[in-house]
């Protein structure tokens, strides 16, 4: 169960809104944005050879037949237990030559060629280069479920915006206070996230609280929309402060192409033990009252000359679920 959580923009005059989840939250599943399906060339009777009726994959060398000249790839011989998935006789260790003459043969372009790869490869190092391919599809970076639609970035921008109802900003800068009436209770869980567009680019401000070991600590993260190499052309930082100490984190965002989970995992973020956290809310430490500001920038460009939009978010929060 999630609720959502009111929130007013201050400068921009807007309502936005935030949901807090929980890990045992069952997953969602969106059909907004249809799954991949390989759109390139049509196949030609030689590629239906080489078509496994197991997985119905491609087969690439080493392919195997039974005794009666039935066909499978390699890693559904193990799967079949040894039985000719089509006339049930026994497998054994008999290899298709022909078939992985004609197989290492062929040069066909990338699955990806509907999305921009230009590539064309032999027949069997085609799954080697597509399951690094620059232009394969992006998991959706919603942080709350295991969200499993894939897509390219304006399909996944308006999916956020649409299915998930994400806030949406454009500026590069962003002033966030967040606002907890029962910090102790929040363990695990998963605000939802803020996307950002500057420099005809999308990015998504992620911020959660878990355990750190035995610490529980809230943390901060910005990733990329878009490729690891592009990534590396941006730069963000984040501040968090109060009764007159302030912790700041700068870097470079990760790429979506790494999970949300993956980002988490390795602390690539601003980190704040709730101790300190409590700290920077001042009072009696029963309320977090804890305000995030950052900047992103072009590597190029000095941080101080950026001159962007900036946001004042307000989130007041209400006790919320996890959806992990």
């Amino acid at each position: 169960m999630s609720e959502r959580m009111e929130s007013s923009s201050i400068e921009s005059s807007t309502v936005s809104s935030m949901t807090m989840m929980e890990d045992d939250e069952h997953p969602h599943q969106f059909s907004s944005i249809s799954k991949l399906h390989n759109n390139g060339p049509t196949t030609t009777s030689v590629h239906d050879l080489l078509e496994c009726p197991v997985c119905t994959n491609s087969m690439y060398p080493p392919i195997h037949q039974c005794h009666n000249g039935h066909t499978l790839c390699s890693t559904c011989k193990t799967r079949v237990h040894n039985r000719c998935p089509t006339c049930r006789q026994e497998l054994g260790d008999i290899r298709c030559l022909a078939l992985e003459k004609i197989a290492e043969s062929l040069e066909l372009p990338c699955r990806y060629i509907s999305l921009g790869c230009p590539e064309i490869f032999p027949y069997y190092s085609k799954l080697k280069h597509e399951a690094i391919c620059n232009f394969r599809p992006y998991n959706c970076p919603y942080a709350g479920s295991d969200c499993s639609v894939v897509g390219d970035i304006p399909c996944l921008v308006a999916h956020l915006r649409d299915d998930h109802r994400v806030d949406m900003h454009s500026g590069c800068t962003f002033n966030h206070r967040y606002v907890k009436s029962n910090p102790m209770e929040v363990e695990n869980a998963t605000w939802m996230l803020t996307v950002f567009h500057c420099f005809g680019q999308y990015f998504c401000l992620h911020f959660e609280a878990f355990q750190l070991g035995m610490a529980p600590v809230y943390m901060a993260f910005l990733r990329f929309m878009g490729d690891e190499r592009e990534a590396r052309n941006y730069s963000y930082s984040l501040e968090v402060g109060g009764n007159g100490r302030k912790l700041t984190f700068e870097g470079s965002p990760r790429s979506i192409r790494d999970s949300h989970k993956k980002v988490r995992d390795s602390h690539d973020g601003l980190i704040i033990y709730r101790n300190m956290a409590l700290f920077f809310s001042g009072g009696d430490r029963k309320e977090l009252k804890l305000r995030v500001t950052g900047r992103i920038w072009k590597e190029q460009q000095n941080p101080e000359e950026s001159m962007c939009f900036g946001i004042i978010l307000l989130f007041p929060f209400k006790s919320g679920t996890d959806q992990n």
